[in-house]
Formats: C-alpha cells, sequence, structure tokens
C-alpha cells in the first residue's frame, strides 16, 4: 500500500475558494495562502450546530487512530449528503520529528497539504512561540533595568516547538556593568514545547482579538517580595504580543482527501495542557456547517475531560454525541499480549484489555450524561472472534459499536459509523461535569481522579500543598483544573495499563495559568519537555532534490 504522504500528494486538491464555497463563505471572507490553504478572515459567529467530540481509549503503541476516525467521519456524513465541517488541531513539530512523524491523519482519510499542515503550515505556531518568548525577554529586561516591580521569582517560561530535553534546566545571566544602571543577576530557567505554553491556551480560548489581549495581560510572569502575583500586563506586553498574534489567531481552512472543508488551528496537548483546537475554529465549524466534527486529544481520561469540564464551560458549547475510537490490538496490548503476536487471535488478552475502553464508555455516558458511539478502526487481521467480543461487551455497556474502514476507503468506510452519529446526536441530552466549579482545588483533582480515573483520590507534594496554599489565599476561585499525566494509563502510571483500581494519583506541582484561566495540576512524571526517543522520526523524514517528502507519515 502507499505511503501516507504518497496518497496525499497522488490526490487531485480542489482550490480553497471552491472548498470555502461548501460553508458559504466568499473569497472575501479569506486570506489566502497559496491554492490549498487560507485563514477564514471572520466576524461574528452564531454556533448551531450538531457537535460531535471524538476522543479514544488510552494510547497504546499500535495506535488508534482517533484523527483518522473524526476526517473519515466527516467525509463519511459528507457522502451521506450532510453539510459538515471538521475542527481539528495543528500538528506539534515535535511529535512530527520524535514520535508521529506527522498527525493529518491516514490511509484515505487524511486532511491536505499534508506536508503543509506537519511543518510549518501558516505560522501559528512559530508566532504563538515568538509571542511566548517575548514575553520572557521583556520580564528578564525589567529585572536587569532595575525590577521596579520587585520581582523575585520568576514563574513564567520559554518554549519551542521541538522536542528538546536539554532545554528542561537551563540557567540564564546578564552580564551587567557594561550599561550604567544595570544589575547582573543569574537565575534558573526553563523551556516549555510550545503546546504546552500558556499562549497556546490562550489563543485555543480567546474568542476574539479583544479576548486574546485581556488573556495575555492577565498572564502570571512572577512573585514579588510579598509573594503577590506580577502579570504581563505590569510591564505593558500585552499590546505588542497580541500584535505578534494578529494573523494567527484566525482559523485556518483546508480539506480532506475527499473536498470535506476542515478548520484547523491550535494545538495544545491532551497529557500536559487541555488538548483541545481552538474556541474559534470550533465556533467558526458550528457556525457554517450543520454538523461538526472535532477530537480532544489522547484518551477520553484526558483530552475528552478537559473538552467536557473546561473548553466546553468557556465556551458556552456541548457536544451532542461522543465517539470513543479503539482497535482490537490496542485492546489485546492493554490486556497484556505480547507486541509481536497482535495479529494472532487472542479473545483473552482482548477482554482483560476491553475494561479501558468500557471505563472511557462509562465516563462519557454516566459521568458526562452524553450518547456514546464507539469506533472500532477495522485491521485486517481482526477475527469474527474478536470482533463478537467487542461488540456484545459494548452493548451490554450501553453503546453501539461499529467497525469503520476509513483507513482504506475514505468516507464510504466511515457511512455506516456516520449514520449512527447522526441518530445519535438526535437524542436529547445535558452535558453534565465532574466536577463543580466553586469547590477547593483538590476537590476538583479528587473528583476527576475518582470519577473519571477510577482512582482513589491524590496525594500532593510539599511543593505542590505550597502552591495551592498561595493560589487561594489570592482569592482565586472557580476556574476549571487542567491535569497533566501520562497518556498510557488512567493512572499517573504509565505502567497500569486497562483499568487499574485501588490507586492514587500524585500531584508534585501546581500552577495557576491567569491568563488561560486555570489550574495546571502536574501529575507523576509526566515533563512539559518531551524528549526525542532513541530512534527519532526525523531521521527517515528526507526531501530529494525536486522537493519530493518522504518519511511523513
Amino acid at each position: 500500500m502507499l505511503s501516507d504522504i504518497q496518497i496525499a500528494e497522488s490526490c487531485k486538491l480542489k482550490d480553497i475558494r471552491e472548498i470555502a464555497s461548501k460553508l458559504g463563505l466568499g473569497e472575501d471572507d479569506l486570506e489566502l495562502y497559496g491554492k490549498y490553504k487560507a485563514k477564514i478572515r471572520c466576524g461574528k459567529f452564531s454556533p448551531k450546530a450538531k457537535l460531535v467530540l471524538v476522543t479514544a481509549i488510552n494510547p497504546t503503541a499500535s495506535g488508534e487512530g482517533k484523527t483518522t476516525v473524526s476526517i473519515g467521519l466527516a467525509d463519511g456524513m459528507a457522502k451521506l449528503g450532510k453539510k459538515v465541517c471538521l475542527a481539528l488541531r495543528e500538528p506539534s513539530l515535535g511529535p512530527v520529528f520524535g514520535v508521529k512523524g506527522g498527525a493529518a491523519g491516514g490511509g484515505y482519510a487524511q486532511v491536505v497539504p499534508m506536508a503543509d499542515i506537519n511543518l510549518h503550515f501558516t505560522g501559528d505556531l512559530h508566532a504563538i512561540t515568538a509571542a511566548n518568548n517575548l514575553l520572557c525577554a521583556m520580564t528578564d529586561n525589567h529585572i536587569f533595568r532595575g525590577n521596579r516591580l520587585g520581582i523575585k521569582k520568576v514563574l513564567f517560561h520559554r518554549c519551542m516547538d521541538m522536542n528538546d530535553r536539554a532545554l528542561r534546566d537551563i540557567t540564564i545571566s546578564s552580564e551587567a556593568g557594561r550599561m550604567k544602571g544595570c544589575t547582573s543577576y543569574e537565575r534558573k530557567e526553563s523551556f516549555e514545547i510550545t503546546a504546552a505554553s500558556e499562549v497556546m491556551a490562550i489563543l485555543c480560548l480567546a474568542r476574539d482579538l479583544a479576548d486574546l489581549k485581556k488573556r495575555l495581560g492577565n498572564i502570571i510572569i512572577g512573585v514579588n517580595e510579598r509573594g503577590e502575583y506580577v502579570y504581563a500586563r505590569q510591564i505593558k506586553a500585552e499590546g505588542a504580543m497580541a500584535t505578534l498574534l494578529k494573523d494567527a489567531i484566525e482559523p485556518n481552512l483546508v480539506q480532506t482527501l475527499e473536498g470535506t472543508p476542515a478548520i484547523i488551528h491550535g494545538g495544545p496537548f491532551a497529557n500536559i495542557a487541555h488538548g483541545c483546537n481552538s474556541v474559534r475554529a470550533t465556533y467558526a465549524a458550528m457556525t457554517y456547517a450543520d454538523y461538526a466534527v472535532t477530537e480532544a486529544g489522547f484518551g477520553a481520561d484526558l483530552g475528552a475531560e478537559k473538552f467536557l469540564d473546561a473548553k466546553c464551560r468557556i465556551a458556552g458549547i456541548q457536544p451532542d454525541c461522543i465517539v470513543v475510537v479503539a482497535t482490537v490490538k490496542a485492546l489485546k496490548l492493554h490486556g497484556g499480549a505480547d507486541k509481536s503476536k497482535l495479529s494472532e487471535c487472542d479473545t483473552e488478552a482482548l477482554k482483560r484489555g476491553l475494561p479501558n475502553l468500557l471505563k472511557h464508555v462509562e465516563n462519557m455516558r454516566d459521568v458526562y450524561k452524553k450518547p456514546v458511539i464507539v469506533a472500532m478502526n477495522r485491521f485486517a487481521t481482526d477475527t469474527p472472534e474478536e470482533i463478537k467480543a467487542v461488540e456484545v461487551a459494548c452493548e451490554e455497556a450501553g453503546a453501539k459499536a461499529v467497525f469503520t474502514d476509513v483507513f482504506l476507503k475514505g468516507g464510504e468506510g466511515g457511512k455506516e459509523l456516520a449514520r449512527e452519529v447522526i441518530a445519535a446526536c438526535d437524542t436529547e441530552s445535558q452535558l453534565s461535569f465532574a466536577y463543580d466549579l466553586n469547590d477547593g482545588i483538590k476537590k476538583k483533582i479528587e473528583d476527576i481522579v475518582v470519577k473519571v480515573y477510577g482512582g482513589d483520590g491524590a496525594t500532593y507534594s510539599e511543593q505542590a500543598e505550597k502552591a495551592i496554599e498561595i493560589i487561594e489565599r489570592s482569592g482565586v476561585t472557580g476556574l476549571p483544573v487542567i491535569i497533566a499525566k501520562t497518556q498510557y494509563s488512567l493512572s499517573d502510571d504509565a505502567k497500569k495499563l486497562s483499568r487499574p483500581t485501588g490507586f492514587k494519583v500524585h500531584v508534585r506541582d501546581i500552577i495557576y495559568k491567569g491568563g488561560a484561566g486555570f489550574i495546571v495540576a502536574i501529575a507523576g512524571d509526566i515533563m512539559l519537555m518531551p524528549g526525542l526517543g532513541s530512534v527519532p522520526c526525523a531521521e527517515k523524514i528526507d526531501i530529494d532534490e525536486d522537493g519530493n517528502i518522504t518519511g511523513l507519515s
């Protein structure tokens, strides 16, 4: 079979103006980036479409294909005559050159131009990185030139859109004495990957340019000698930062291989950030189509939880149906199967792994009160016995399991799933939440751990305890909580697969993101700056003298 990039480059793309016309948009509504990409220059949004959230089980080495299913589902809806639009996240260069090699779907369910989307696209992530690091430069310059605000500890860190573990902990210094009236200083600094930065979160949560600027001004850059927060607006940084982001805030329009409109905007990770595409992108898809298909990163314990408990509250939206993606191979891995033998029939390992899928289904149905469809990415090696075991288990859990062939057949392979999703969207439901916004930080965290993860609560480091005390003493209340933890397990231990019980999540730090408007709880050994593996995907990505790219997949 052709590779993903060979499939993508063999496809004849439609002019982006033709794609825009499917959404009722004209050329005056677009800022063109060549023939196949455009920024949507939109005014007011009126979200009205049925919203479908695609999530998944905890990921495994075999892959689940959440983005692929999202794209195939949208193409399947389009084949059924529905006016549909995708709303997805932009890939980060970190995973592209690290573990994924690309993040634009797969097989015959892709968004294109694939190489552009995976690489520099329209420059959004570069603009976010620049705005973030401008604030860092202005903060250090403020301290260097006298520190009028009395900043004692800097809390806001630099970022870059690449996996670079060497930048996790560094020392920076300013050589003084050369400039009259300036004071030399040295301090510890660290880099986060751009996808984990607060500026990324702000771009994805801002409703408009005014909201963006206000949120940027509310970023906490440090604390002073009195233990009070110091904000970006106090060093007058928000205007310049917003200027750098004036184009990046506008959603990007591209297309699927089958010409379905796709809005791709924002790229926060779900394990260390809030894991959802921008509010503006979701609003746009819900304004210009009758069905909007969006996805949330990693498993439903991370991306979907944050989408439902945080983004839905902030944006005032809710999904009409939730799709949970899995594969037989991935479930067998959760059941302890040998990775080298996943193509062999193993119903016992499958049954041991099924509780992971069923826990996510249970959460979406019982905690959040939403209709759930299970989408199983079909493999040729799936046996009738294994397929039957999944269908029976899902039926007993109150969810329909649909085996899809979108990787090989595109929208045609997604039509059955599309029919089930459309029917589920017509079911009346009202979103419930895992925690009360008015509760304390610890109560919110523990509600997520108990209700969503299936654990017994949380423990806290001395550093986390102190951070909670400072936040609550400052009068900060009523904010969502974003838990940063491993994506591989419902717990904070990546080795605890399937559906672990009897565990507690250890919170080692708490960070108040004043601009984004949420509290981050860092759990287990999760890192905000990932590293490259022993054989990073960058080693196989190449380009020839004619400009043909290989290795992106």
